[in-house]
């Protein structure tokens, strides 16, 4: 999809009509006809999603749009609120060395369980189902994308129906980082036992899931529409606001926000990358509001280490053997950054909503590196590429070097944000001699995890990617081990791992390893913030802004929290209407 001008009345009008046309799913259902508009209303939750989810079970897929999906039916033992407090969902109590839950020996920790549980179908909730999520999640076979936050696990255990021991290969600082948050929602053992290997993404619960939240999944068709009801089993049915939730997929983000901020045929717009001044004249509409947080998230571009364009024997691209024609040199890749205008990026496009940065990891603040910086600086980059040899020999306006011309194909998810910055990164690049093909992929494709599709970020068949990440628990081990060379994505492990650029460093490693051992919180800060550099310093990745998580809320609504900890339904039970 190309960028669309917001100036642009009738295509915008367009837009809006077909958005309308296919918002209001009540219509299709024979139930709902004798329903009054008025009832409808206030009974009805409408979710707007310009990313729309294709998979309803988190531990497949890296998109957070089918991770906040799933968030209104499965939950954790625990998750974050925004202070960076635990608080219990599945769990009776948090753990702690005062109760007896966290060992003093840091080696393992043990949950009790709230009782009197039931799945969605009735099916008892038991410690065996959180047993059972584990031994899914570290089956290699699932290729689970959230198996990075067990791999230091040596053993979960009930000791009763409803008390789980967790213990850990080694003395784990870390240790609420199972089962906790997003990455620690847990799957009914009864609904997906069958499925526990090669065929996970053949279980129906993947489409239709079985949870312990307060809303069930009664229709889905991914890529456009999910429709939920109350969860009759829930712990505190008496509670839930909502007859039904439609969650409609489609448009783009500004067509969202609209929904949401000026015509009111929506109560959330999700994930709302949209350039500052359009938001600000979108909230005048009266309608709804903006709600942000300036968490952990930030806009990045990724080198691809290896070659997109050269394959193996048996077909595979991107592949370890094969080393990128150019970005294997450091040099290169400190050029390519200094043509990267940031400024411009943060402040024309993002504005409030976001602040150029130079770090990988940004919160919490005590691992905010001091020690690096960004610079654009196109005269600089001129002359490290012509030192590293590359130059225009055959004068045709791009770079060359024993017959490989400096081209490079740059892609990212379809929004019109997203596409105003690669024209920008394009342009500075174009600047210095390098030829840039431009493209866009649909972000229910781009973030799938789907192993059987080349467009997703983990093949990465393109010499540059964009994306935002973050690390979604207030302690970043797991999201610093994302560069460590066992996260490599590729044929032979399904095209699981976090490692898309294919960066391999065994000192990197070394103190990833350390970090996750170390209980002293000074060193461990230290060896955290000494990863971010290498990876900065080495020009792995490229920072380019600080993003806040920007969500449009309806006026009629209350109860909505934005943690940076958790999807944005992560409280969906406490949601009302005014």
């Amino acid at each position: 999809m190309l960028e669309k001008q917001f100036n642009n009345f009738s295509l915008i009008l367009l837009l809006f009509l077909s958005l309308s046309s296919t918002f209001f799913l009540s219509a299709c259902n024979p139930k709902q006809e004798t329903v009054t508009n008025s009832q409808t209303q206030n009974d009805t939750l409408k979710l707007l999603y310009w990313q729309a989810p294709t998979i309803l079970n988190p531990h497949l897929s890296t998109g957070f749009k089918d991770s906040e999906a799933s968030r209104i039916t499965l939950e954790p033992l625990a998750t974050y609120d925004k202070n960076g407090v635990l608080i219990p969902f599945l769990a009776l109590e948090i753990p702690s060395l005062e109760n007896g839950g966290v060992a003093k020996d840091g080696k393992s920790v043990t949950w009790k369980l709230k009782q009197d549980i039931k799945w969605s179908d009735g099916t008892p909730f038991t410690a065996a189902d959180v047993v059972f999520t584990y031994q899914f999640l570290a089956n290699p076979k699932v290729g689970a994308n959230s198996a990075g936050n067990y791999e230091i696990v040596e053993q979960v255990e009930a000791l009763d129906d409803y008390t789980v021991k967790v213990t850990f290969k080694t003395v784990n600082p870390a240790w609420y980082l199972p089962f906790v948050g997003t990455a620690g929602m847990i799957l009914p053992r009864h609904i997906y036992e069958k499925y526990n290997g090669e065929k996970a993404r053949e279980a129906p619960a993947n489409l239709i899931p079985i949870g312990t939240g307060p809303y069930k999944v009664v229709e889905f068709k991914p890529g456009d529409v999910v429709v939920y009801e109350p969860n009759s089993y829930f712990r505190d049915a008496d509670k839930i606001a909502f007859k039904r939730i439609e969650l409609k997929g489609g448009g783009d983000a500004t067509s969202a926000a609209r929904a949401v901020l000026q015509t009111g045929d929506a109560d959330y717009g999700y994930n709302l990358q949209v350039e500052s001044p359009i938001l600000k004249q979108l909230e005048t509409g009266g309608k709804g509001k903006i709600s942000s947080v300036l968490g952990s998230l930030s806009e990045q571009i990724q080198f691809n280490f290896s070659d997109p364009n050269k394959a193996t024997a048996d077909g595979e691209k991107s592949s370890i053997i094969n080393s990128h024609p150019f970005f294997s040199d450091k040099t290169v890749r400190e050029a390519f950054s200094l043509a990267i205008d940031r400024d411009t990026i943060s402040n024309q496009l993002y504005g409030v909503t976001g602040k150029p940065t130079a770090n990988f990891l940004i919160l919490p603040q005590e691992y905010n590196s001091p020690n690096t910086s960004y610079q654009f600086n196109l005269e600089k980059a001129n002359e490290l590429l012509d030192k590293a040899g590359w130059k225009d020999t055959n004068n045709d306006g791009t770079r060359d070097k024993n017959g490989v011309e400096m081209k490079v194909v740059f892609q990212t998810s379809v929004n019109p944000l997203r596409q105003k910055t690669q024209e920008i990164v394009k342009e500075g690049l174009q600047s210095i001699g390098i030829g840039v093909e431009l493209k866009s992929i649909d972000p229910s494709i781009f973030f799938s995890s789907d192993p059987a599709n080349n467009d997703t970020v983990e093949h990465f068949y393109a010499d540059l990617q964009m994306f935002t990440t973050g690390n979604d628990s207030p302690d970043p081990s797991n999201y610093m081990k994302n560069y460590t060379c066992d996260e490599i994505p590729q044929k032979a492990n399904n095209w699981s791992g976090d490692n898309y650029s294919r960066y391999c460093n065994p000192e990197y490693d070394k103190l990833w390893v350390a970090a996750t051992k170390e209980l002293d919180p000074k060193k461990r800060q230290e060896m955290l913030i000494k990863m971010n550099d290498i990876l900065i310093n080495d020009f792995v990745v490229i920072p380019l802004v600080h993003r806040a998580d920007v969500a449009a809320i309806s006026n009629r609504l209350q109860g909505f929290e934005l943690t940076p900890w958790d999807r944005n339904t992560w409280n969906i039970k406490d949601w009302q209407i005014k």
